[in-house]
């Protein structure tokens, strides 16, 4: 790696680092390195943009100036042929306004806080590679709960050399926060804290009282000197299905919570919309101490990972996306994919309560929102009985951490009370 930054990247750092805003201090070597490159081609050939005769960019137009598609192709898309053209880097700038206004109807407290616009990502996992890139070094610490997505440890750990630092998840039933707050007090500086509600693999949200202790404890690691970067995996957001749960994401509540914690939102639509090939995701940042130049300078950033991985994310998908958004029927049709989960979590509910000798096979993790639950089988090994389930009762589920997720999310209604009736016959045969 050379050691001359390029002087794009020196002007963004330049700016990530004035008035008091923490961000600069807390990039990563990688992230520092990161520019979007404004005045090569894709500089010039916004410039050329309008022209009369344009030939600066890589596409291809039928001789009336409309894009050259197969007709194959655009008849069953059903869109205007715009949508087979490249999209910029940051995203389609309609897509990301849009996100932005949606983000704030479905978390009020953003109205009139201070945020960046979302960047469109390859989906959520590559929002965590672009934010592990900008402020991950080899060896920082991430602390995270112990109950989390294993997508993590190859993402992070091998990926940018993070060392994971856990803490147990619950206690008492609820969310640990003393553990995670005693980890941010350690010696250092930087903090980086990841949290994931609905979480994957337990499917735990945390409640309004979860939610108030987690943005305390954040604010007062910073009050005691810490400059935090706060990474918020929202990937199930809004799949939230009882009573006194913290219904809006945490990012409304630490966005401007102090001059020393820049908060990163990572979502997108792929659980939200129910598009999980779409693979569209977005990251946006929050921080009191940012002014909208230190926006532009952190989006500039991540739209320069974006340029220099997989140059930009799917057209098709953000045009689908866009078109969907603008239907009135939007709302309703997505309610109504809610309902459809919410019955099943609801059903799983009942089927505890009307059957209590499943509590000498198994116990249930907290669990109350999401795609996902767990439990802890009982004096059996959790391997073995994963595969017992699967070769004897044609029952698949995954081991994590010395229990047993089941995702509801793929299960029909129908096939609950079999499913955990097999659970808990394979534990009483392997007891």
């Amino acid at each position: 790696m050379s050691k001359k930054l390029h002087e794009l990247a020196v002007e963004l750092n330049n700016v990530l680092g004035s008035d008091n805003c923490p961000v600069a201090s807390l990039l990563s070597e990688r992230g520092r390195r990161y520019y979007f490159p404004s005045r090569g081609i894709l500089g010039q050939s916004a410039e050329a943009k309008g022209a009369d005769i344009n030939a600066s960019i890589g596409t291809a137009f039928e001789n009336d100036g409309t894009p050259l598609t197969l007709e194959c192709l655009a008849e069953k898309v059903g869109l205007d042929n715009k949508a087979f053209l490249y999209t910029p880097s940051y995203g389609l700038p309609a897509l990301r306004k849009k996100w932005r206004k949606m983000m704030v109807e479905k978390n009020s407290t953003l109205n009139n806080k201070n945020f960046s616009v979302p960047v469109v990502t390859h989906a959520l996992t590559h929002g965590l590679s672009i934010s592990s890139l900008l402020f991950i070094d080899k060896n920082d610490a991430v602390i995270l709960p112990d109950l989390y997505w294993d997508n993590y440890d190859l993402l992070m750990h091998e990926g940018y050399g993070a060392e994971l630092i856990t803490f147990p998840m619950f206690k008492n039933g609820s969310f640990n926060v003393s553990g995670m707050e005693d980890i941010l007090m350690t010696e250092g500086e930087k903090k980086i804290v990841l949290l994931n509600f609905p979480n994957n693999p337990t499917g735990y949200s945390a409640t309004i009282e979860d939610a108030a202790n987690i943005c305390q404890a954040v604010v007062r690691a910073a009050d005691a000197g810490k400059k935090i970067v706060v990474v918020l995996d929202d990937a199930y957001f809004g799949l939230v299905y009882e009573e006194g749960l913290h219904t809006e994401s945490l990012f409304a509540d630490l966005a401007n919570c102090h001059e020393n914690v820049l908060s990163i939102k990572l979502d997108g639509a792929t659980k939200e919309d129910y598009v999980w090939g779409f693979r569209i995701g977005f990251i946006t940042f929050g921080c009191k101490s940012c002014t909208a130049e230190h926006y532009k300078a952190l989006e500039a950033k991540a739209a320069g990972i974006v340029r220099g991985s997989i140059s930009s994310t799917s057209s098709l998908a953000q045009h689908f996306l866009l078109h969907a958004y603008k239907l009135p029927e939007y709302k309703g049709q997505k309610k109504n994919k809610f309902i459809t989960l919410k019955e099943r979590y609801n059903r799983i509910r009942t089927i505890f309560t009307e059957h209590p000798e499943y509590a000498a096979s198994f116990t249930p993790m907290p669990f109350n929102s999401g795609y996902f639950m767990c439990v802890k089988p009982i004096n059996v090994e959790p391997e073995e009985l994963r595969k017992l389930l699967l070769k004897k009762y044609s029952t698949g589920v995954i081991v994590v951490t010395g229990l047993l997720r089941i995702a509801f999310s793929s299960v029909p209604l129908q096939k609950l009370e079999t499913l955990f009736a097999n659970l808990h016959s394979a534990v009483q045969e392997m007891q």
